[in-house]
C-alpha cells in the first residue's frame, strides 16, 4: 500500500486531480499541492474546504516548487511523505520529476510526454525519444512510472487494450477520436496550456499507417464522424503521444488520432502561425527587448481554468475499433460523455480538465491498493484495463460502447 500524494501543477487539471484525491483521501492519504505560484496551490486548497470535499479527515497543503530543480522536488517528496508523485504541471518538468521519483522511491504519474522546450513537433518515435531510455532506471530502482495517465493518451489506451484483448482476435485500425462539443464563451481561448496546445500543432503531423509513419501537414486531413450525443463532428487529423506507444505495444498496423477543431480556432491558429507569433524562437523589438512570440500569444490569451464558469456543453472522446472476430469483420466504439457544467459543479473545473485530471486519479488508487504497482515504467495498455476503467465508472467516468445499432453502458463489476 501507498499513501500520501504531492500533485505538481496547479492548473484545471491539477484543480480537478486535487479534488478527486480529496474525493478518495481514505485510499490516498495526504494531499499537497506544489508549483511555482503558490497562490494558485492555495486557492485549490481553499475549494477543496469549501466544498468539503475530503472523504475522510486528512491534510490538504500547498507548497512553493520549482519542478525542474530535481533536488527541490526530492525534498518536498521526503518532506510530505508522499510516496505517488501525480504530475500534471507543464510537459517540460516531466524528466525533472521522474529524477526525483527514482531518486525518492515515489511512483510518478504523468498526462503526456515529455516536450523539450527549444524542440516543437519532434518526430516519432515519441517516447522512445525521453521517456522510454529510462525504463530499466526505474526498473532498477522498483519505482513505478506510469505514462500518459490521462484521457487521451490514457483512457483511450486501455479503451485499446479493451477492445484487443476482449472484443477481437485481430485488430487492424484504432481511431482515435477527441471532440469537445462544448462552448467557453469566449472570442478566442485553448483549452489547456496555449504554449503546448499550439506547439501540438505548428509542426508536422504523424500517423501510424500500414505499419510505417506517415507525414501530413496539420488541417491537411479532414474527417467527419457521427458520434454519441454530440453527433456529427468535424475532425482533422493529429499527431499524439498514443498513436506511438499503441502501435508498438500492441502492434496495430495503423492508429490514427483525430481532433475536433470549429473553422474560426483554424482561422485564428493559422494567422498567428502565418505572421510568426506561434514560434518559440526569440525576436527583437524595436526597443530592443527580447520576447518569444509563442510566450507572449499564452500572456494575453485567457488562463484555461478561467474558462470553467460558463463553459457549457460535453465532449466526447473515444475509440473506433476495426478488425476481426470470430472470422467475421466487427467494429466497435468505445468512448466516454463528458459534460462540462456538471464538472465545474463538482470540482470547479471544466470538463477538458475534468477528463484529463480523473485518470490520474484512478491510476493512483490503483497504485495506492497495489494493483498498477509494478516497480517499472509502464504505459496505461501495459497494464490491466478493467480494473483503471472500473474506478472510472465509479469516480466520475463512465464508459459505453456502440456497436452498429446497439449502445450500451460497459459492466465492469
Amino acid at each position: 500500500m501507498k499513501k500520501n500524494v504531492l500533485i505538481i501543477g496547479a492548473g484545471g487539471v491539477a484543480q480537478v486531480v486535487a479534488h478527486k484525491c480529496a474525493q478518495n483521501n481514505d485510499v490516498l492519504g495526504d494531499i499537497h499541492v506544489a508549483s511555482r505560484t503558490v497562490e494558485k496551490c492555495h486557492a485549490i486548497v481553499d475549494s477543496i474546504n469549501e466544498k468539503k470535499a475530503l472523504k475522510t479527515d486528512g491534510r490538504v497543503e500547498a507548497h512553493a516548487l520549482d519542478a525542474m530543480d530535481v533536488g527541490a522536488t526530492k525534498a518536498l517528496i521526503e518532506k510530505t511523505g508522499a510516496e505517488i508523485v501525480i504530475n500534471v504541471g507543464s510537459a517540460f518538468v516531466n524528466m525533472s520529476v521522474l529524477s526525483a521519483c527514482i531518486e525518492t522511491g515515489a511512483a510518478y504519474i504523468d498526462t503526456a510526454i515529455h516536450e523539450d522546450p527549444l524542440k516543437i513537433c519532434e518526430t516519432p518515435p515519441w517516447y522512445a525519444n525521453y521517456e522510454w531510455k529510462r525504463r530499466e532506471e526505474c526498473e532498477k530502482a522498483g519505482v513505478t512510472a506510469v505514462l500518459g495517465a490521462g484521457f487521451d493518451p490514457g483512457v483511450v489506451n486501455a479503451y485499446a487494450k479493451l477492445a484487443y484483448d476482449e472484443y477481437f482476435d485481430r485488430v487492424d485500425t484504432i481511431d482515435i477520436i477527441d471532440v469537445n462539443a462544448g462552448s467557453h464563451g469566449r472570442w478566442f481561448a485553448t483549452n489547456f496550456d496555449p504554449e503546448i496546445n499550439f506547439r501540438e500543432f505548428t509542426g508536422q503531423v504523424w500517423s501510424w499507417q500500414s505499419n510505417e509513419w506517415v507525414s501530413n501537414k496539420m488541417f491537411e486531413v479532414r474527417k467527419e464522424w457521427d458520434l454519441p450525443v454530440v453527433g456529427t463532428s468535424t475532425t482533422y487529423m493529429t499527431g499524439h503521444d498514443e498513436v506511438h506507444s499503441l502501435s508498438q505495444n500492441l502492434g496495430v498496423p495503423t492508429v490514427r488520432f483525430w481532433m475536433g477543431f470549429g473553422d474560426h480556432y483554424v482561422n485564428v491558429f493559422t494567422v498567428l502561425n502565418n505572421l510568426g507569433l506561434l514560434s518559440e524562437q526569440p525576436v527583437t523589438t524595436a526597443e530592443g527587448l527580447d520576447v518569444v512570440p509563442l510566450k507572449v500569444v499564452k500572456a494575453v490569451l485567457p488562463d484555461p481554468s478561467s474558462l470553467a464558469p460558463s463553459y457549457i456543453g460535453k465532449t466526447c472522446i473515444g475509440d473506433l475499433v476495426k478488425g476481426v472476430k470470430d472470422g467475421k469483420e466487427r467494429e466497435v466504439f468505445i468512448y466516454n460523455v463528458a459534460d462540462h457544467k456538471e464538472a465545474y459543479e463538482e470540482v470547479g473545473s471544466q470538463g477538458i480538465s475534468y477528463t484529463a485530471g480523473v485518470p490520474a486519479v484512478a491510476a493512483a488508487m490503483l497504485i495506492a491498493t497495489g494493483e498498477w504497482d509494478v516497480k517499472k515504467m509502464a504505459n496505461v495498455e501495459d497494464l490491466p484495463p478493467r480494473p483503471f476503467l472500473a474506478v472510472l465508472d465509479r469516480i466520475g467516468l463512465p464508459t459505453r460502447i456502440r456497436e452498429g445499432e446497439d449502445d450500451r453502458a460497459v459492466d465492469f463489476a
